[in-house]
């Protein structure tokens, strides 16, 4: 099972890398590659609860070979996104496939290793399975960074062979399928996937739309609102998608506050990051790997420190600890980022990460002993739309806030350096959305008053990308800020009834 959701992990941050190489071959717009990265989580987070719910019904064992399946055909499809018009279009559909069957594999997977692992076993096997989750996300910059020296095409290709081995060996497992005669909440999937699509919607064309216009807040204020219907028709009906029952231990609720602002910097700062890297450190793609290799040395040491912390004095202490390193991380990354320097940077970048690490895996096995009245599927599943859902808003708002800063920056820029008035907002619009393909070596061409004024001031503009991301990186630190006054509210102590849950799992019987 985690060869299984091994690929699934690794493509949450797999694509950052490659940003700047697919936007140059496909014409994307930044807006547009933020979708492309966006699309997955958000497919991810919507059907997420779906998943673990089919996985009671029909048994864990056909969930994890269908999401298996599902993912590894819109896998192979991206990496055969043909050139043109419908190349966004193309990209986007098939990442929210993959994301798709990700949100069935996952939560199966969790099922079946819950159910063949006994009680005095449990609790381990989980820690390790939300570890090895977390720490795999590691795993996607470094290999992309080498695959896409070849093609950017083979990081979505290399998840054929993982998902071959994985059928393999889900077939040599002899998995049990214990299924539940319940029918599926069809209205409660349909509203989750509704509120979560256009609320995400709003956040992520805030830079397009502009904050002031009607259709930003339609979306962002419709889709919370179908959010709440969804809440209360769950709260009302026989058989729910989530049991929201569990909001009431005020631990459960905190421990899924924190996972959410904790979330809302941990996936996209390796979008944020390594574009930041390849544009404003006019690093390569491998280098760009290296940088966030920082990061997950940080995040690892902490991930084995949090858990001995968690077994010992229960999931408050890592919580606070975490926001408080987190926050002040990423306050002093984002003080560096206009050095230019990627040596410079790298402390404060393992420190961001070490406060991510004391949170995920601590805060996740947490509230998971907390479910006493509900199975480990269920909880995983509100967890970790939880968490998705937050990194896709995280996501939308700060690629938003990118680019308004970027764009404001260059304006200043060029009118510095005597574009005129009437051509610098369209130039500089220009600049903002096709910044995260420009490498060192890709500068304007044409001998124009415009092109050379651009080919002159392309260091000025790589400093106005570095100086437009401290904001989003301040941002990052303003979350975990908020996430350490939500564990304050943690009410400590381990969790009462934690080796009886598992008993009493609809899952297992």
């Amino acid at each position: 099972m985690m060869f299984a959701v091994a690929m699934t992990f690794i493509d949450q941050t797999i694509v950052s890398i490659a940003v700047p190489d697919i936007v140059s071959e496909l014409g994307l717009s930044a807006s547009g590659m933020q979708w492309v990265v966006n699309a997955y989580l958000l497919s991810l987070a919507a059907f997420f609860a779906v998943g673990g719910r089919l996985a009671d019904l029909w048994g864990p064992r056909r969930v994890v070979v269908a999401g298996t399946l599902i993912f590894v055909v819109s896998s192979a499809m991206c990496g055969c996104v043909p050139d043109g018009d419908y190349a966004l279009t193309w990209l986007v559909a098939f990442r929210a496939t993959q994301g798709l069957g990700a949100a069935l594999l996952f939560p199966a997977a969790l099922a079946v290793v819950v159910a063949v692992f006994p009680i005095e076993r449990r609790g381990r096997a989980l820690a390790l399975f939300f570890g090895l989750t977390g720490a795999l996300t590691a795993v996607g910059p470094l290999l992309g960074g080498w695959l896409t020296t070849w093609t950017w095409r083979a990081i979505f290709w290399v998840n054929v062979p993982v998902a071959v081995v994985a059928l393999i060996l889900t077939a040599l497992a002899h998995i049990s399928d214990r299924r539940r005669d319940e029918p599926l909440d069809v209205k409660g999937a349909v509203l989750i996937a509704v509120g979560m699509g256009t609320s995400v919607l709003g956040f992520q064309q805030a830079a397009a739309w502009g904050w002031d216009s009607a259709a930003t807040w339609a979306c962002i204020v419709g889709g919370l609102a179908v959010l709440y219907v969804f809440c209360r028709y769950e709260l009302r009906t026989r058989h729910p998608l989530i049991n929201l029952s569990v909001f009431r231990d005020r631990a459960f609720t905190v421990d899924s506050l924190v996972l959410f602002f904790a979330m809302l910097a941990f996936v996209p700062v390796f979008f944020f990051a390594s574009v930041y890297a390849q544009v404003s450190l006019s690093a390569s793609a491998n280098q760009a790997a290296l940088y966030l290799l920082y990061f997950f040395v940080g995040f690892a040491i902490a991930s084995q420190w949090g858990g001995r912390i968690l077994d010992k004095r229960g999931a408050r202490p890592t919580l606070k600890i975490g926001c408080v390193v987190g926050a002040v991380g990423f306050a002093l990354w984002a003080g560096k980022l206009t050095d230019l320097s990627m040596h410079d940077q790298w402390p404060y970048v393992a420190l961001a990460g070490a406060g991510i690490g004391f949170i995920l895996a601590p805060a996740s096995t947490d509230a998971v002993n907390r479910a006493i009245d509900a199975s480990y599927g269920e909880v995983t599943g509100i967890t970790q739309t939880v968490r998705n859902y937050a990194a896709s808003i995280g996501l939308a708002v700060f690629g938003t806030v990118l680019t308004h800063t970027m764009t404001d920056n260059v304006v200043d820029t060029l009118q510095k350096r005597g574009v005129p008035p009437d051509q610098v907002d369209s130039v500089a619009g220009d600049v903002t959305q096709s910044i995260t393909g420009q490498a060192d070596a890709r500068t304007p061409t044409g001998d124009g008053p415009v092109a050379t004024t651009m080919r002159d001031a392309m260091s000025s503009i790589r400093m106005d990308f570095a100086e437009a991301n401290q904001w989003v990186f301040y941002g990052m630190a303003v979350a975990l800020g908020i996430g350490y006054l939500c564990a304050l509210r943690h009410p400590g102590g381990q969790a009462a009834g934690a080796e009886e849950t598992p008993t009493q799992s609809p899952v297992h019987h």
